[in-house]
Formats: structure tokens, C-alpha cells, sequence
């Protein structure tokens, strides 16, 4: 018989896409002939997990679970090609499964994680023989975990996205319960950030050159005061069409400046934005430019911090969640915050029913 090698279990899984103890199975059989362990895996219907690997799985599945303590819990995203599949028993209970596998790992390593025992073998090697049995690609994305003296964990969508909030202070059920909230508004409003001590120096200089940017190329929601300045220079700048229905809109007393632009060509616009960005040295000294810059960047970081967001079950539609959380225990602070949704970041393909049909009765 001949041997089988670790580099012959390595170059058949790397061609099939099977478990490492499948390869292994299949080379004993084929008596060390690779070519056959691949014919006894196609039969086996482990080899199919390879063909399926190219293809783009964006939908799936979040699921969470929680310690015996319930002082730590665990988040599993896990993608699929179909939504269909992502609602199949099966698949659910994978995921579950892989959940509270995520309970016991030492990091969110995704390799170092399915390589970890998983029903009599490992995740990867599980996850290959549900690819082949289901028959679509999918793939286990992303783990983490979150650990505090109280949590409260969501699951919203039927699993379309899950929410983890762990924080220090009293585990009783008020704080439980504002906790759940909290993960509802993190779900519902996705903020980047707990707090803005938690943005960095250079995070937020580059805020603030964006938001100033971005400020003088749209030249019409500067200031009046500058916004007039820069119109005083369009001469020899603008065609005449729009210069004179500059000078008309000017002498009408009644007209809302406002809706100026929409009488000026785009050409007019971006000429405008130009002679602001020319004169960048100069606006930017402007106290009034100052203080739009300030309240912009503000308005993005209260959408960005959580604790700063407007609490969604406010009653005065202004408290905010920091202040709702004191109003419920002012020694309740949030330690971490974990949102995964399914298929984030990821480039889905574009289908084309036609061109499909098309493709296949060719």
C-alpha cells in the first residue's frame, strides 16, 4: 500500500475542496492515487464544495449565544448564496452550532477558529460537507465576542443582523432591559463609535478636512455673508445667461435665495465652487465658516457615537442615549458593542434573469 503523505492530503484538498479527513479516507482507498481519491470523493459528493467556491455568498445568517453566566456572549456571521437557505433548518442549526463554538475561542482569528473541533471533526471540515450536501457556497465570515458584569444581546430580522451590548454595573433587570434597548437603537441606527473618546486624533482631523472641503464645494449653504462675496466675483467667470438671472433674482425683493441654483447651469455651479475653493485661505478665517464647519462635524459625530445618538423611545425626541442610560442607573456604562449584518461590505453580484436563461440555453 502506498503512503499516504501529508503533502498528498494537502494537494487533494486544495483541488477538491474537501476535509482534510476526507482526503486522507479517500487516498487510503485509492490505495495513495490521487486522481482516483478525487473520483472517490466526487462520489462521496465531497468534491462539489470546490466547484461551488467561486461563487458570491452574501446572504446568511447572524446568530448569537450566551455563557451559563450570561456574562459573556458570542456573534457568528455565516453566508450563504440564497436567502432560501439561510432560513433551511439545517443551516440554522449550523450556525447555532458554531455560535457557541464561538464561546470558546481565544480570539476572532477566523482560520484559528475553524480549525477548532466541531461535531467529530472541525468547523471548516463540517461547513465543507453542508456546501456539498445544501449545494451552495457558503462560508464562515466572522466571529467576536463581548464580556461584562451585565448584557443584552438582539437579534433582529430573523438574523439579518445581531447586536451584542456588554457594560459594567448592577445585573438586575432594569439594567438588562435598557441594555436591550440599546442594542434595538444599535440595529436600528448603526453607529460607528460607543463614544467620541473612542475616535482618534486623526480620525477626526480628517472629519474635520472633509466636512471643511466639502463646505466650500457646495458654495450655496455657505453663510449669506460669504456666499454673496463669492457672487460679487462671477463676472467674467459665468456666461451671461447666468449672470443675468444673477442680477434679476438680485433686484427681486420677493425672491427666496434659496432656490437660486436652480436657475444657474451646472457649469454656473462649478464655477462658483471653484471661486470658493480659490479663496480657501480667506473663508476659512471666517468665524461664521468656522462655527458651519463645527455644527457640521457635531451633527456627524452625534450620528456616529452612540451614547451621543438621539435615544429612538425618547418621549422629547432630544434625550439622548447617554442620558437615557442615567436616568436609569448612573453607574451603567457600556464596555463594548458588537453589530454584524449579514453581507456587509461584501460585493454582491448583479444578477441578470434574461442574460442567465440565455447563457444556460446556449
Amino acid at each position: 500500500m502506498a503512503e499516504v503523505t501529508a503533502k498528498l492530503v494537502k494537494e487533494l484538498r486544495e483541488m477538491t475542496g474537501a476535509g482534510m479527513m476526507d482526503c486522507k479516507k479517500a487516498l487510503v482507498e485509492a490505495d495513495g492515487d490521487l486522481d482516483q481519491a478525487v473520483e472517490v470523493l466526487r462520489e462521496k459528493g465531497l468534491s462539489k464544495a470546490a466547484k461551488k467556491a467561486g461563487r458570491i455568498a452574501a446572504m446568511g445568517l447572524v446568530r448569537i449565544a450566551c455563557s451559563d453566566d450570561a456574562k459573556t456572549a458570542a456573534i457568528v456571521e455565516v453566508n450563504s448564496e440564497t436567502d432560501f437557505v439561510a432560513k433551511n433548518d439545517e443551516f440554522i442549526g449550523f450556525v447555532e452550532g458554531l455560535a457557541k463554538l464561538a464561546l470558546e475561542a481565544k480570539s476572532n482569528d477566523i482560520e484559528a477558529f475553524k480549525a477548532m473541533p466541531f461535531e467529530d471533526a472541525t468547523a471548516a471540515e463540517v461547513l465543507t460537507a453542508k456546501i456539498a450536501k445544501i449545494g451552495e457556497n457558503m462560508s464562515i465570515r466572522r466571529i467576536d465576542k463581548a464580556s461584562g458584569e451585565v448584557l443584552a444581546t438582539y437579534i433582529h430580522g430573523g438574523g439579518n443582523i445581531g447586536v451584542i451590548v456588554a457594560a459594567n454595573g448592577a445585573d438586575n433587570e432594569a439594567n438588562r432591559a435598557a441594555l436591550k434597548n440599546v442594542a434595538m437603537q444599535v440595529a436600528a441606527m448603526n453607529p460607528q463609535y460607543v463614544s467620541r473618546d473612542d475616535i482618534s486624533e486623526d480620525e477626526l482631523t480628517n472629519l474635520g478636512k472633509i466636512t471643511l472641503e466639502s463646505a466650500l464645494n457646495d458654495p450655496f449653504t455657505l453663510p449669506k455673508p460669504i456666499l454673496n462675496g463669492l457672487l460679487d466675483k462671477v463676472e467674467g467667470v459665468w456666461d451671461k445667461a447666468d449672470v443675468d438671472t444673477l442680477a434679476e433674482k438680485r433686484a427681486d425683493k420677493g425672491f427666496n435665495f434659496n432656490y437660486l441654483p436652480n436657475f444657474l447651469s451646472e457649469e454656473a455651479k462649478t464655477r462658483l465652487a471653484g471661486l470658493a475653493i480659490a479663496a480657501k485661505m480667506e473663508i476659512v478665517e471666517s468665524k461664521m465658516f468656522k462655527s458651519l464647519v463645527d455644527g457640521r462635524i457635531n451633527k456627524q459625530l452625534k450620528e456616529m457615537c452612540l451614547l451621543d445618538q438621539v435615544y429612538v423611545r425618547a418621549e422629547d425626541g432630544k434625550q439622548t442615549v447617554a442620558q437615557y442610560l442615567k436616568s436609569v442607573d448612573p453607574a451603567l456604562s457600556i464596555a463594548k458593542v458588537i453589530r454584524f449584518e449579514v453581507g456587509e461590505g461584501i460585493e454582491k453580484k448583479e444578477e441578470n434573469f434574461a442574460e442567465e436563461v440565455a447563457a444556460q440555453l446556449k
